[in-house]
């Protein structure tokens, strides 16, 4: 299944308002079992934000530059 069809994919809800993941979306995505993800709601649809440990985040803002103009009363 190529990857454009994959992301193509539709789904149903069942009763107990559950919805699966098209395997080869899963896969594409490196999806695994057991992961966590946040819900939201946007507007008229639903994101799934995959949900990782704090070490996984270390080290994400390096690099960020931090000199930024501060309003006077701010430390």
């Amino acid at each position: 299944m190529s990857q454009d069809f994959a992301a193509m994919a539709s789904v149903i809800v069942s009763a107990d308002l559950q919805l699966t993941i098209p395997s080869a979306v899963g896969r594409s995505l490196g999806l695994s079992e057991g992961q966590r993800f946040q819900v939201v709601r946007y507007h008229d649809r639903i994101e799934l934000i995959p949900l990782r440990p704090v070490q996984a985040l270390r080290g994400f803002l390096k690099g960020m530059d931090t000199d930024l103009d501060r309003d006077g009363d701010r430390l």
